[in-house]
C-alpha cells in the first residue's frame, strides 16, 4: 500500500517562496509529480522527477519551481520560488509506473496515487 503525505503549504506574497514537502510510503515507482488544481480549472501538471533523477517542468514554472527528491528519506519536494498569484492552487504530489514517463508525465490519469494535497495561496 502507498502512501503520500503533503506538507508545507500557506501563504506567500508574490515574490517569495514555499518548499513542498511529499513524505512516500509503501513500493517505489519510477515517477514522481506535482500537480496543481485551482478552483474551477482542471489538474494540470506542475513538475516530475524520474528514478534517474530527470525531471519535467511545465512551461508556466520552468525556471521558478524546482522538484527534487531524497531517496533516503524516501520524500518528494517542490521548491517554489518567485511566486505569482496564478500560481494559487491545491498542490497534489503523486507517483505511478511509466513505461515512457517523460512523455506521459502530466497526464493525471496516468497516475495510481495522490496525496490529499495542501494549499498554497500567492497574494
Amino acid at each position: 500500500h502507498v502512501q503520500l503525505v503533503e506538507s508545507g503549504g500557506g501563504s506567500a506574497l508574490a515574490g517569495g517562496s514555499v518548499r513542498l514537502s511529499c513524505a512516500a510510503s509503501g513500493y517505489t515507482f519510477n515517477t514522481y509529480s506535482w500537480f496543481r488544481q485551482a478552483p474551477g480549472q482542471e489538474r494540470e501538471g506542475v513538475a516530475a522527477i524520474a528514478s534517474d533523477g530527470k525531471t519535467r517542468y511545465d512551461d508556466s514554472v520552468k525556471g521558478r519551481f524546482t522538484i527534487s527528491k531524497d531517496n533516503a528519506k524516501n520524500t518528494l519536494y517542490l521548491q517554489m520560488n518567485s511566486l505569482k498569484p496564478e500560481d494559487t492552487a491545491l498542490y497534489y504530489c503523486a507517483t505511478g509506473l511509466f513505461l515512457q514517463w517523460a512523455l506521459q508525465w502530466d497526464n493525471a490519469g496516468k497516475y495510481t496515487y495522490w496525496g490529499q494535497g495542501t494549499q498554497v495561496t500567492v497574494s
